[in-house]
């Protein structure tokens, strides 16, 4: 599905049948709590619980953590739309950024027309514009 740079850099997956949440832990470099805060967001996260509500990855778990991150962590979006990504739902909407506040303190709510930019495709716009005003001065 998504062939992210950073993993790449990320050991390899060992050849075997479960891993517990430490060995994820360490293959996706990703802390346990943030892998179970995970399994709350992502529908598509369903690690097997046995005796003591231990957790135990499967492969494809591991997988799919690793796109998850990848979207999270390197291509900045955000928990809503990283989940519509996964789901098939295409870019990062919108809607899905926080509101935020003006200089006078009030709310501003994000634009909810049909403009569908990811986190990073926004930061590189403004490293352009950036770059571009500083030629001109």
């Amino acid at each position: 599905m998504l062939e992210p740079s950073h993993n790449a850099e990320l050991p390899e997956i060992p050849a075997k049948r479960y891993f517990t949440i430490g060995e994820v832990s360490e293959l996706c470099e990703v802390k346990p709590h943030v892998l179970r805060y995970w399994e709350q967001e992502f529908s598509q996260l369903k690690p097997v619980k046995r005796r003591g509500n231990r957790r135990y990855y499967q492969r494809q778990d591991v997988i799919l953590i690793r796109q998850i991150r990848a979207l999270l962590y390197e291509q900045g979006f955000t928990i809503g739309g990283a989940r519509q990504r996964m789901a098939g739902g295409g870019n990062a909407v919108v809607e899905d950024l926080p509101a935020r506040q003006d200089n006078g303190g009030r709310q501003i709510q994000p634009s909810t027309g049909s403009l569908m930019l990811s986190s990073l495709q926004i930061r590189e716009m403004i490293e352009e514009v950036e770059e571009a005003l500083q030629h001109l001065s």
